[in-house]
């Protein structure tokens, strides 16, 4: 009996979370993730790789050293600090970008969707004028 019960348990768990996986709220929750793990690298390698090395160089040169993370003072790595600093930036400006992108749809579809005149079918416009003219008649 407490066997059964464990199966109905399982079972019932397993159809529970069925669901709840095929929800598409959690594949596009899925979708997000990963492309944004992708894109995090993307901004990651043109911080590190191009960005950091082109404004971090003057800072470098003057200090004779020749890696980032070796730039401090006091033990205080502030090339590694100014390069996260940069790297936030770039991901915040892209960030702002983006959602001022989808506003900017937004208000373009709503000025479109309240500028489209619903013109009246044709078909019904005859319709109406036969029914005013057979009214017309009728009175006469």
């Amino acid at each position: 009996m407490a066997l059964q019960n464990g199966k109905r348990l399982a079972g019932g768990f397993l159809k529970d979370f069925h669901a709840f996986i095929m929800k598409g709220n959690v594949i596009d929750l899925a979708v997000a993730v990963i492309i944004g793990g992708a894109f995090g690298k993307i901004v990651t390698s043109l911080i590190e790789d191009i960005i950091t090395p082109i404004l971090l160089n003057p800072a470098l040169k003057a200090a004779n050293v020749e890696d980032l993370a070796k730039l401090q003072i006091s033990g205080v790595k502030y090339g590694v600090f100014l390069a996260s600093v940069i790297n936030f930036m770039v991901i915040a400006f892209v960030i702002f970008l983006i959602i001022r992108f989808f506003e900017s749809m937004k208000r373009k579809e709503k000025r479109t969707e309240a500028t489209v005149e619903v013109k009246p079918d044709p078909q019904e416009r005859l319709t109406l004028a036969v029914e005013r003219l057979a009214e017309v008649m009728d009175s006469k």
